[in-house]
């Protein structure tokens, strides 16, 4: 169950982290990425935060994911100079890849009979559940 601090929290580092990636990308030749974060998970004790990002084209999905991971530390240098009358101290920032979109998009086309996930298993990726 998440606290109304953890969702404050998540809120904040979610608005900021959406500038500072967009400008990123922008300034590192990317005009045409649209970086989006899907949603930001704070840990009860505040030390981590688990930022799931939506990059579309998805093309560039798996490169900009490991320069984001690559500048973590810069990114987080970053969000605490905007943070700082707001958040104490800036939890560690973990990257991932939100791929429902992608999933959703599968299951629309299965629906559409276009591609039939029970003659063709593999289409459907195994999904964890979060």
């Amino acid at each position: 169950m998440e606290t109304q601090r953890q969702r404050k929290i998540a809120g904040v580092i979610q608005k900021d982290i959406v500038d500072i990636l967009q400008k990123a990308a922008i300034d590192g030749g990317l005009r045409n990425t649209l970086i989006s974060v899907s949603k930001v998970a704070v840990t009860t004790d505040l030390s981590i935060a688990k930022v799931y990002l939506s990059i579309f084209p998805n093309d560039k999905a798996g490169e900009l994911m490991e320069g984001i991971k690559s500048n973590q530390p810069l990114i987080k240098h970053e969000l605490s100079q905007r943070t700082r009358n707001q958040l104490r101290r800036v939890p560690e920032l973990l990257f991932y890849l939100d791929d429902s979109l992608d999933y959703i998009e599968k299951i629309e086309k299965s629906l559409k009979r276009e591609e039939n996930p029970i003659e063709n298993r593999d289409l459907l990726p195994k999904r964890k559940k979060s």
